[in-house]
């Protein structure tokens, strides 16, 4: 279901948008308020798994809109998350080897809604993506997708490597993409497999890597060393669908 973006201010309409069921990524709160509604909004928070961010006045005066924010401010997403589980069952309807590519850290909404475009057109199950230190779905996101967050399942978790231990129990392999990986073509990317892009900078972090069983380059011929990570994300799941198709 979709809602559209919006940034809500004042303690009823941030416990009505938790209330509603509404998909709430942060909420910032005014550092030492502590009243009632307060308290029911960090109690919802911690119930829906928002990251809540405790700031100065200042930083609340800045960030509304309206003036009005009553000492809390929530930023609602543009689209409602997946679970992890029903990523899996899109799966088994098509009765096809779980794809499902995931983030760890993409920050740039561009390049998010870039690679969730790829997903969908790769034929990947869906994306999971952390709920810390990475863009959430935005309408920003959602425009970079071209539509595609209307047929691709994304997931936010509190812990990429432990989702990554989970899918391996459930016979996942994971490759992540790393310049100092093995030649993509030469490893075998075919069956229940999950694609980790890391972060624009810092690339996958050490403990997501020690948890997949391959790491996979890709070549370069060129006078710079890297790639824009959705173009990487494109690259290597496209190596995916190439060797699914058996050429």
């Amino acid at each position: 279901m979709r809602y559209e973006e919006s940034v809500c201010e004042g303690r009823n309409p941030v416990i009505e948008a938790f209330r509603s069921g509404r998909s709430v990524d942060r909420v910032f709160i005014l550092d030492g308020c502590s009243d009632g509604p307060i308290r029911t909004i960090i109690r919802e928070a911690k119930k829906s798994g928002a990251i809540v961010n405790y700031v100065k006045k200042e930083r609340l005066d800045a960030m509304s809109e309206s003036g009005r924010h009553q000492g809390v401010i929530a930023y609602v997403a543009a689209y409602n998350y997946a679970d992890v589980q029903e990523i899996l069952d899109a799966a088994k309807a098509k009765n096809e080897p779980p794809f499902i590519i995931i983030l760890d850290g993409i920050e740039d909404p561009h390049n998010l809604g870039a690679i969730i475009r790829t997903a969908n057109l790769a034929g990947a199950h869906g994306v999971i993506i952390p709920k810390h230190n990475a863009s959430g779905l935005t309408a920003t996101v959602a425009k970079a997708s071209a539509g595609a967050v209307n047929y691709t399942p994304v997931a936010k978790v509190t812990n990429i490597s432990n989702t990554i231990k989970e899918l391996k129990d459930n016979g996942m392999w994971f490759v992540c993409a790393d310049a100092g990986g093995e030649l993509m073509y030469r490893l075998n990317l075919t069956g229940p497999i999950g694609l980790v892009i890391g972060n624009e900078g810092r690339g996958v972090s050490r403990l997501v890597s020690e948890n997949c069983d391959f790491t996979a380059s890709i070549p370069m011929n060129g006078d710079i060393d890297s790639l824009n990570a959705s173009v990487a994300a494109g690259v290597l799941a496209y190596e995916i669908v190439r060797q699914r198709l058996g050429s």
